[in-house]
């Protein structure tokens, strides 16, 4: 047990956001330029309801307002962070995120896209294969990238 493990989870979402592919939207985060890449989210102010931050995380990241909300997961997804990120990641409040994570369809043009935004996260953006989720993801998410995987498959069969 060390000195984090008494700190709360943050409340966040997660947006997996699908085109016309099916293919799922990540972006490189500026602050972990390797070659990791995450889907868009953040945290819940406080009051806001899971879906309202879903959409303004998303637009904040990466400008996109352009989508058709498909499914929200229902199962609330956790991550610890790693211990050397422990203490540094939001001010050192938290040990990791509870996320509430909602699949939503791209519907506009890609020109909407902008990760240059007032507070930039990103350095870059792409869309991937679903069997590439697993291969993209930060260590330490990886667990959620594979139950996010399974849950958009379902999705697609099902719909």
């Amino acid at each position: 047990m060390n000195k984090y493990s008494k700190l709360p989870l943050r409340e966040g979402v997660g947006v997996v956001v699908l085109n016309e592919k099916n293919e799922i939207f990540v972006a490189k985060r500026i602050d972990n330029p390797k070659n990791f890449w995450q889907m868009p989210q953040g945290g819940i102010d406080k009051g806001e309801k899971p879906i309202d931050a879903a959409y303004r995380e998303l637009y904040e990241e990466t400008n996109i307002k352009s989508v058709k909300f498909l499914k929200e997961v229902e199962k609330e997804l956790e991550y610890i962070l790693p211990d050397r990120l422990l203490g540094i990641i939001w001010k050192g409040r938290f040990k990791g995120q509870k996320q509430k994570w909602f699949i939503m369809r791209f519907i506009g043009d890609e020109k909407e896209i902008n990760i240059k935004t007032d507070n930039p996260e990103f350095l870059d953006w792409k869309w991937i294969k679903i069997e590439d989720l697993n291969k993209v993801a930060v260590s330490f998410k990886l667990h959620i990238y594979k139950y996010l995987k399974s849950e958009i498959k379902k999705y697609l069969i099902n719909s």
